[in-house]
């Protein structure tokens, strides 16, 4: 695992060699919920309502770096970080 970026209390994160579909697990507290790179959609998991619109705002503005993270983890590279909101 991989933590890419930290903000409000929310961790992205992406797991070496995961399954597909692309995707980064967002963490708050005990809640994780895993999201699809190319559509941005929940794939399962939880995030509280406040935490998950921040995440997904977040992603939709990184999706690119997020989909370069991907297949940097997939090579088994280092992901590198990925600036948080602004």
């Amino acid at each position: 695992m991989s933590e890419l970026c930290r903000f409000n209390g929310i961790t992205i994160h992406i797991y070496y060699n995961d399954h597909p579909p692309p995707h980064f697990h967002a963490k708050y507290g005990q809640y994780e919920m895993p999201v699809g790179l190319a559509t941005l959609a929940i794939l399962n998991g939880y995030l509280p309502a406040a935490q998950r619109r921040v995440a997904i705002r977040w992603a939709r503005l990184r999706q690119v770096e997020l989909q370069d993270a991907w297949r940097q983890a997939q090579s088994s590279l280092p992901p590198g970080k990925i600036a948080p909101p602004e």
